[in-house]
């Protein structure tokens, strides 16, 4: 008996202090104002900024707090950001992961925490998302493996320039180009490379290749900044006529069409997958708890012919 009456009192005072405890933790989040936070890959790109801008302004219409965060293709710095937002009683996160495999730790982390994550564009490999809102790439690089076998008349030499390894995106563009264009036996892919969705790293890489096979009539690209690097490669090497074809839908490429630079782009839509993102985080935090656990969003091929229909990131209204 008098065992019990030496434990029962810190017995007790560990309930209060636990107690204490989670009310405090739990009030910080729901007390306070309500905040978004926006996880993106990189404000490098100027898609990823328009990106980011969009998710951002949805969420204050919302009537929510939000800010930035810019992983700079980085996933320590990324998880950086994640352990920020968690501490500082983020509501939600509207993310944009650096990679597929190594951003799954942060999301887990936040679906402890009980914040929900709402992926934008990139996906990661992991059902902890509460909901990924991505473009169909690979549909998309199918119609543009079309286009591209098209321009071509069926046959000639061509690089692909590839985006980061870690994005499933950089693979669903490869695979849906690939599963019309490889049909076509004239058609010869003499180099494949990455160039981590960069544009200057775009302009290096081509230059590096040319140098090894100079007799190229085409190159594929895994977005826009690459087929704008690409396309400078080219000039500095007197190529200006080889075709380059891009994927995003970003200001510099629709300009390109328009001059006659860039044969063609996927225009993706990223405008509808950040308010998406941001509707649905504000849907989950009044409660709704059903939602689709990935949603493609469609994607449009643009070029010289559709040109008038479309301006950077979207269509014309």
């Amino acid at each position: 008996m008098k065992q019990f009456f030496f434990r029962a009192p810190s017995f007790l005072l560990l309930l209060m202090l636990t107690a204490a405890f989670g009310f405090g933790c739990k009030s910080k989040r729901s007390d306070g104002p309500k905040k978004m936070a926006v996880i993106v890959s990189t404000l490098n790109n100027p898609w990823f900024v328009f990106l980011a801008e969009n998710a951002a302004a949805k969420a204050k219409e919302l009537g929510y707090e939000a800010k930035i965060f810019d992983s700079q293709n980085n996933t320590a710095l990324e998880t950086d950001h994640f352990e920020n937002a968690l501490a500082s009683g983020y509501s939600a996160v509207l993310f944009n992961p650096t990679d597929a495999d190594g951003s799954v730790v942060n999301v887990l982390k936040a679906k402890e925490a009980g914040v929900p994550v709402f992926c934008m564009d990139r996906e990661v490999n992991s059902d902890a998302a509460t909901s990924q809102i991505l473009s169909d790439s690979y549909s998309g690089c199918v119609a543009m493996g079309k286009y591209f076998v098209q321009q071509l008349n069926k046959k000639g030499n061509y690089v692909e320039l590839l985006g980061l390894v870690g994005d499933n995106n950089t693979w669903q563009r490869s695979k849906g180009f690939h599963s019309l264009v490889d049909y076509y036996p004239e058609l010869k892919m003499v180099a494949q490379q990455s160039a981590d969705f960069d544009r200057n790293k775009g302009m290096e890489v081509l230059e590096s290749i040319l140098q090894a096979h100079p007799n190229i009539d085409a190159v594929f690209c895994g977005n826009d900044a690459m087929a704008m690097g690409a396309y400078q490669a080219l000039v500095s090497a007197g190529k200006p006529n080889v075709k380059v074809f891009g994927f995003d839908g970003a200001e510099d490429a629709i300009t390109g069409i328009g001059e006659g630079k860039i044969a063609a782009t996927a225009m993706q839509f990223p405008k509808v997958m950040a308010e998406t993102a941001a509707v649905y985080a504000d849907e989950y935090l009044k409660g709704k708890r059903e939602f689709p656990k990935k949603m493609p969003v469609a994607v449009e091929l643009v070029t010289k012919e559709n040109i008038k229909d479309y301006i950077a990131y979207g269509k014309k209204d």
